[in-house]
């Protein structure tokens, strides 16, 4: 079992900053992919920003230039740095991490999902 847990949302006025933390535990082999994913209400879930394991990111073009995405291997977690933000960056941020579980036998592949952090942005 993997866990993902968030932190970090929060209210904040158009223009701040906030950062998110996400960090997986359990029987953790190795992680490839860490990825953001927020979903606005009435809106689809969408890919905010990602990171492989090789060191590869990857942002949506919404958020180029303002957000950053980091990661931290030997503690399992990975960052959101988010500046500038607008009112539409306003949703609930989703961390998804993907790699592999360690136990007995083969390592087994994992895909597993926080329960979310909101993200409010008004004035």
């Amino acid at each position: 079992q993997v866990q993902v847990v968030e932190s970090g949302g929060g209210l904040v006025q158009p223009g701040g900053s906030l950062t998110l933390s996400c960090t997986a535990s359990g029987s953790i082999f190795s992680i490839n992919g860490m990825r953001w994913y927020r979903q606005a209400p009435g809106k689809q879930r969408e890919l905010v920003a990602s990171t492989n394991a090789g060191g590869g990111i990857d942002y949506a073009d919404s958020v180029k230039g303002r957000f950053t995405i980091s990661r931290v291997n030997a503690l399992n977690t990975v960052y959101l740095q988010m500046n500038n933000l607008k009112p539409e960056d306003a949703a609930v941020y989703y961390c998804n991490c993907l790699g592999y579980s360690s136990g007995s036998g083969i390592p087994k592949m994992f895909d597993s999902w926080g329960q979310g952090t909101q993200v409010t942005v008004a004035s």
